[in-house]
């Protein structure tokens, strides 16, 4: 009887083992399943959002994209669509209460990029460019002088790493059309 009890322990304890390989194989493919949606996907999934342009629509992209750039901390594409959404809720909001965090954070983030291998340096130099002209959007009086060269030196250099860099080809276009009307504006005033 004793050798029977034993026998069917075997069994049981085999069948256990059997079990429990199953599970955490199922388990291990389905964590990988999860991990599998491409990143890109994501990063579109929360762009589309931004087909109405709100200032909430940006907030919430922006809170998307931290929380893909947590998933995917050494890609440079979450970290890349994290500042650029920053800095354009920024300039459209330049005196909203979350502004000044979010440029900071931008900043962080342009940071962090400069330190990675496979980083655009012509979309850095985007980046920069970008951060200094919503710092004269904020204050034209106070940073126009400051920044206003920073800006142009940014634009120039990201185009002239990358020629067909069309974000900084349309924000050098947009700083220079701005930077025309508020002179122009200035000297008609005199």
């Amino acid at each position: 009887m004793t050798f029977q009890i034993s026998k069917v322990a075997r069994r049981a304890t085999s069948t256990l083992r059997v079990f429990t390989i199953a599970i955490m194989i199922t388990a291990t493919v389905s964590i990988q399943a999860q991990e599998s949606v491409p990143m890109q996907a994501l990063i579109g999934q929360s762009l589309s959002k931004l087909q109405q342009p709100t200032p909430q629509a940006f907030l919430t992209c922006i809170a998307e994209m931290k929380r893909i750039e947590a998933m995917f901390p050494d890609s440079i594409q979450p970290k890349y669509q994290l500042a650029l959404q920053s800095l354009n809720f920024a300039v459209m909001n330049p005196h909203a209460e979350q502004t000044e965090d979010l440029l900071t954070a931008a900043e962080q983030t342009i940071g962090q990029m400069e330190k990675m291998k496979n980083c655009d340096p012509s979309d850095l130099c985007t980046l920069q460019g970008f951060l200094y002209m919503v710092r004269i959007v904020q204050n034209p009086q106070q940073n126009g002088q400051r920044y206003y060269i920073d800006v142009l030196q940014n634009f120039e250099k990201a185009l002239k790493l990358n020629p067909n860099n069309e974000l900084a080809q349309q924000l050098q276009q947009k700083f220079q059309e701005g930077m025309r009307q508020a002179t122009g504006a200035a000297q008609s005033a005199e």
